[in-house]
C-alpha cells in the first residue's frame, strides 16, 4: 500500500493535487502540517500553492526532518512553489530557501513575455533514464502556472526544460527528489503518467528499505 503525504503551508486548495495521487495508484494520501510522522510514509509532495516567505515560515521548523529524509532515499516531489523552496534563495520572498539544492529562483522576463505564465507548453527532455519521465514522449504539453523559474547551479539536474521568453528548467532531479515547474495534476494524461511514475519510484523506495 502506497501512503503520500502532502504538505500543506495553510496556502490553499489541496483536493485537485490530493484526488491525482489517488486516482493514479496513491492508496493513501494524507494532509499533514508537521513532519513529526513522515518515516509513516513512502512519498512525500511539496505541493504549488502559496507564496515563498510564509510558505517557507511553515516548513522551516521540519527542515532537518525534509533533509533526514532526503538522505534516507524517501521521493519528494516538489511542485511549482514547492520546487522552488528547494533552492537557496527567491526573489519572490527575502528569506531563505531550504538549501537542499544549490541555485537560485529569479523571476521571468517581464516585457518579453506575459507575467504570470499561466498555460500549456511543451518539454523538451533532456535525460535519458529519467524514472520520472519514463514513458513520456519529447514535445509532450503540461500545464504552467508561475512568475518564476528555478537556476541550478548543477545544469545536469535539469532533467526537461521549456522555452517562455528563456529556458524555464521544467523538471529537475537528484536521486529521488524530483522538482516540477509546472502542475502534473493538471496536466491531463501526460501529469498522470507522471503522477504514477512517482509513486512507482516510492513503491521502490520502499521496497529497498526492507
Amino acid at each position: 500500500m502506497t501512503k503520500i503525504a502532502i504538505f500543506d503551508y495553510g496556502a490553499g486548495n489541496l483536493f485537485s493535487l490530493k484526488s491525482a495521487l489517488e486516482r493514479n495508484g496513491a492508496k493513501k494520501v494524507d494532509i499533514i502540517y508537521d513532519m513529526k510522522d513522515l518515516d509513516r510514509y513512502d512519498g512525500l509532495v511539496l505541493p504549488g500553492v502559496g507564496n515563498f516567505d510564509p510558505a517557507i515560515q511553515s516548513i522551516e521548523k521540519d527542515a532537518k526532518r525534509l533533509d533526514s529524509a532526503i538522505e534516507k532515499g524517501m521521493p519528494v516531489m516538489g511542485i511549482c512553489l514547492g520546487m522552488e523552496m528547494l533552492f537557496n534563495r527567491s526573489e519572490e520572498g527575502k528569506l531563505e530557501g531550504l538549501k537542499i539544492l544549490d541555485g537560485e529562483v529569479v523571476m521571468l522576463p517581464k516585457g518579453k513575455v506575459k507575467v504570470p505564465h499561466m498555460g500549456w507548453n511543451n518539454l523538451k527532455i533532456t535525460a535519458k533514464n529519467s524514472r520520472f519521465l519514463r514513458g513520456i514522449e519529447n514535445d509532450s504539453w503540461v500545464y504552467f502556472v508561475h512568475s518564476y523559474k528555478t537556476v541550478p547551479k548543477d545544469k545536469k539536474l535539469v532533467t526537461a526544460s521549456s522555452d517562455y521568453g528563456t529556458t524555464v528548467p521544467a523538471v529537475v532531479e537528484k536521486g529521488n527528489l524530483v522538482g516540477v515547474q509546472f502542475h502534473p495534476e493538471k496536466s491531463g494524461d501526460v501529469g498522470a503518467r507522471m503522477i504514477k511514475n512517482f509513486l512507482s519510484m516510492c513503491k521502490e523506495a520502499k521496497a529497498d528499505k526492507k
